[in-house]
């Protein structure tokens, strides 16, 4: 029998992933909210550039592995790329735990950085394949919910965790634990190779060539939405090493600035149920421009509030901007990208878009290093409103 493409037809598998995606997100989540004081108290690192390494290696180990999972999606299978994915991350926990130097961290991100590009990339990939092109906005809007929210609420859990136990060993047996349970619900899945033949078969979009360098440069809607989409990881890269540091020097607590940090994922975790559905009707273009002005305009506010409930109002605000465009990317590649070559787009624009990561951490750890934090947030947010603008010269409609 002929695979069936739609989210009602597949709503048990496809819940499954969204559910395993959960896992995915807890798993970084564990790390976002507590890593400067990792760095500093147990390592004694005082640069903000060595400080951001970890997250450089975590954004260039997880951009490739992007790349080579939708490259390689159709010959190995979906389903075994994920599982591998999650056997890879298993060490991460026991390394961060026991590591007496900083090099042995850096080597832990980059394990996680290529689980993550497995396991993430995977999932959403299979999703796509499942729903057909009606439901791909909703699809990606329920994926992203369940990742980011789950990076929210282990951000959360882990400045709680760090707060009553220290750094050293809880939070870090219990991302441990994420691993394990992410790895056991993953043999659950069944591979989607079935409905990419079955749609390829439904559609008339051709097959090109140069399926790397058309996303990247060629095509110029492709293109606006790629760099987009390392603009808007290379800010969320600086959110991640720089924030703490942000707030602590205006003398927040680690459960104050746990509390502040999970505000923005969780934000972009829930609008993504709305922002989803969303990409499915509106302009593409439109809400990529919104979305991006949001997120700069916030950015370049945190330099100038103190307060906890000025931060928190900021983080909403880059939580919601980033709701709107994080969906939208995905669908806007995946529909006009060829089934058979959508998971190798795909992963060419996850490529860049995380390669933001290793990108805004060394551009924004070398900024502050030389000039102060508050000169590298209002660099990172210049150029997140430059990247709205592209979109809105260079994108068609």
């Amino acid at each position: 029998m002929d695979a069936q493409l739609g989210l009602r037809q597949n709503w048990k598998q496809f819940s499954l992933l969204v559910f395993i995606n959960a896992f995915v997100g807890g798993m970084i989540g564990m790390e976002r909210s507590i890593f400067p004081d990792f760095a500093t108290e147990v390592f004694g690192l005082e640069s903000h550039a060595a400080m951001l390494g970890f997250i450089a290696a975590f954004g260039v180990s997880k951009a490739f592995t992007n790349y080579f999972t939708g490259r390689f999606a159709n010959r190995f299978g979906r389903r075994n790329l994920l599982i591998l994915g999650w056997i890879l991350v298993l060490p991460v926990p026991v390394i961060l735990n026991y590591a007496e130097v900083w090099s042995w961290i850096i080597f832990a991100n980059i394990l996680l950085g290529i689980s993550q590009g497995l396991t993430w990339s995977s999932t959403v990939v299979m999703k796509i394949d499942l729903v057909g092109d009606k439901n791909r906005g909703l699809a990606m809007g329920l994926n992203e919910f369940a990742g980011y929210l789950a990076v929210g609420l282990a951000a959360v859990g882990s400045a709680y965790l760090t707060a009553r136990f220290g750094i050293r060993p809880v939070p870090f047996w219990v991302m441990g634990g994420m691993g394990i349970l992410g790895l056991l619900f993953s043999f659950l899945v069944r591979d989607t190779h079935a409905f990419v033949k079955q749609e390829a078969e439904e559609r008339d979009i051709v097959e090109i060539r140069g399926v790397f360098w058309n996303t990247t440069w060629v095509d110029k809607s492709l293109s606006s939405v790629t760099q987009a989409g390392l603009v808007n990881n290379l800010n969320d890269g600086m959110i991640w090493g720089l924030l703490p540091v942000l707030l602590i020097s205006r003398g927040f607590g680690l459960e104050e600035i746990g509390k502040i940090a999970s505000v923005y994922p969780i934000l972009w975790g829930m609008g993504q149920l709305f922002t989803g559905k969303m990409a499915d009707h509106l302009s593409h273009k439109g809400m990529l421009f919104w979305g991006m002005l949001i997120q700069g305009l916030a950015i370049m506010g945190l330099i100038w509030v103190h307060s906890f409930e000025s931060f928190v109002g900021l983080s909403v605000l880059l939580g919601l901007g980033t709701a709107v465009v994080y969906p939208t990317f995905m669908a806007a590649i995946a529909a006009s990208s060829h089934p058979v070559q959508r998971a190798e787009s795909l992963g060419t624009f996850r490529f860049w878009r995380d390669m933001g990561y290793a990108v805004g951490a060394v551009l924004s750890g070398v900024i502050a290093d030389r000039f102060g934090v508050d000169y590298a947030v209002v660099s990172i947010g210049g150029l997140t409103l430059i990247s709205s603008l592209i979109i809105k010269l260079r994108m068609s409609q």
